[in-house]
């Protein structure tokens, strides 16, 4: 879709402009309050499960557990939470998006070791490239379990359209407004994908 492109290029430069002043004061907090590196990288699956290099501001402290590796909940802090339920932490993203890594609406880019645990139907959300935010996202969120966030990842690949990522994008600024679902329950963030239980016998 060359027009989703084109507005993805556009949207998202102007954004990086506007909000430099922002961006640069986020990080100025990040090393602050949690030290540095400031951005967190690492790579996720992109358009058709190629690999790129997410940008994201930290949230979370370094791993400091001795040999082990601290909780999730352990090492995200008042600050992180705050960042997090804003969405400020993926601002950088929007490099990404200028780069034709992501785009602005899309099914979230997960972690690479979920490739090999999706079902043939679920794994269909890489059919597009991933996005900021999604129809998940305006739906849910992490309140969701994880079946039910790549039924909604499906049904955008099959019903996606311009005017569709506008209203998800209109829809996103009400829900970093009124943040809900930031959290699985009973989790920091979100459990691990471990795979669906038919999964395997999909591929």
């Amino acid at each position: 879709m060359p027009a989703k492109r084109a507005f993805d290029v556009v949207v998202s430069a102007i954004a990086l402009l506007v909000l430099s002043p922002l961006l640069l004061l986020v990080a100025l907090l990040v090393a602050a309050k949690l030290g540095r590196p400031v951005l967190f990288r690492q790579l996720r699956p992109g358009l058709h499960g190629r690999p790129f290099e997410i940008l994201k501001f930290r949230t979370m402290l370094p791993d400091r557990d001795g040999g082990g590796v601290a909780s999730d909940a352990a090492r995200l802090t008042r600050f992180g939470r705050f960042l997090r339920a804003t969405s400020l932490d993926e601002l950088p993203a929007l490099w990404n998006v200028l780069r034709g890594e992501m785009s602005l609406v899309g099914p979230r880019p997960l972690l690479m070791q979920y490739l090999g645990r999706y079902s043939a139907e679920q794994a269909r959300r890489h059919l597009v490239r991933p996005g900021l935010t999604g129809w998940a996202q305006i739906n849910g969120r992490n309140a969701l379990s994880w079946e039910e966030k790549f039924e909604l990842d499906i049904w955008y690949v099959e019903n996606r359209s311009f005017l569709l990522d506008l209203k998800i994008l209109l829809l996103t600024a009400v829900r970093v407004v009124r943040p809900s679902g930031i959290n699985a329950e009973g989790a920091a963030t979100m459990p691990e994908f471990m795979g669906s239980p038919d999964s395997e016998r999909d591929k």
